[in-house]
């Protein structure tokens, strides 16, 4: 078991505060999570946590990284995603990136609402999207995706502009990132955030984790990995947050195993990472009501802060 990295006291006052603040907003309305992260710094939001269960009332998987009261970076857009983006308050003109671990529906079906809902709200400047690019499609495997998805709705990503109002438009930069070998893809930065990313084992599904430093934070967005190239610990080296899907129990057993971490497995990479705290999103409907068997798997191997993603909490980095 690694030992305990504990955060500068600054940092664990922050934590504890935003805690109680987010206890306090729930305690006093239940819609007041639906409300707005902190003014300053760096801010982890769940969009979604949920898996593609139909009745859970969750949205799927997604999240967004605020920097200073605005959203800059939008993590996957599966079924719920466009709806939450909307409660939590952020602004489409403010993205600096959109970034997708997978191409499945799952992490991409609320995407065209996306682009149709941001017809109206002023963006001109272009909006960088990347994804797992297959290495077994010819050309821009992720382009392609995107067009055949755009093709559904009316919409076409290889126009490069979506029409904000009769005057202004604004550019799509679609780009695939590499989804095989193990080749680390750094090639964004923007005045606010710089983006990273390495190829994962999640079954046959390309993908990739994506990690995001902002602001002298650094956060890992893991989405569904297997674990068997061992490359997340690494990857995710002295993060302080490592996201991944907690979509399995520990007692899982067949091909799910091909696509997800168990507890252990997961509380084994993040103290491999020195993660100083990890966050469980992805939680199907096979791991809710087992979060104490699921904590204590990962606690036998991380010694660090366990939270459980609900859909619009906010943490404050």
């Amino acid at each position: 078991m690694a030992a305990a990295r504990w955060w500068p006291a600054a940092r664990r006052v922050a934590l504890y505060r935003s805690a109680w603040a987010a206890l306090a907003l729930v305690l006093a309305s239940p819609d007041a999570l639906a409300r707005r992260c902190g003014d300053e710094g760096v801010w982890l939001q769940i969009l979604g946590s949920g898996g593609p269960a139909l009745d859970d009332s969750l949205a799927v998987a997604s999240y967004l990284v605020w920097v200073d009261d605005r959203a800059r970076l939008l993590v996957d857009a599966g079924s719920g995603t466009a709806l939450r983006f909307g409660e939590a308050g952020a602004a489409f003109a403010d993205l600096d990136a959109i970034v997708f671990t997978t191409l499945s529906a799952r992490a991409t079906v609320d995407f065209p609402a996306f682009l149709e809902g941001s017809t109206r709200t002023g963006r001109t400047r272009p909006l960088p999207v990347f994804a797992p690019a297959d290495p077994a499609e010819s050309g821009d495997a992720a382009q392609t995706f995107f067009e055949r998805m755009g093709a559904l709705y009316g919409q076409s990503p290889r126009r490069g502009a979506v029409a904000a109002d009769t005057r202004k438009t604004y550019a799509l930069r679609i780009r695939g990132v590499p989804a095989a070998g193990s080749r680390r893809w750094a090639s964004f930065r923007s005045e606010r955030i710089a983006l990273a990313a390495v190829p994962v084992h999640h079954g046959g599904t390309p993908a990739v984790a994506w990690r995001v430093d902002a602001g002298g934070v650094s956060l890992v967005f893991a989405g569904g990995f297997s674990n068997q190239r061992d490359v997340v610990g690494a990857f995710a080296k002295d993060v302080d947050a490592l996201v991944v899907h907690h979509a399995i129990p520990e007692h899982a057993r067949g091909e799910v195993l091909q696509r997800y971490a168990t507890p252990s497995k997961l509380g084994r990479v993040a103290a491999k990472a020195n993660a100083r705290m990890l966050i469980l999103g992805h939680r199907t409907d096979r791991v809710r009501g087992r979060e104490t068997a699921s904590s204590a798997a990962i606690e036998a191997q991380f010694d660090g802060p366990v939270l459980f993603a609900n859909d619009l909490e906010c943490w404050g980095m």
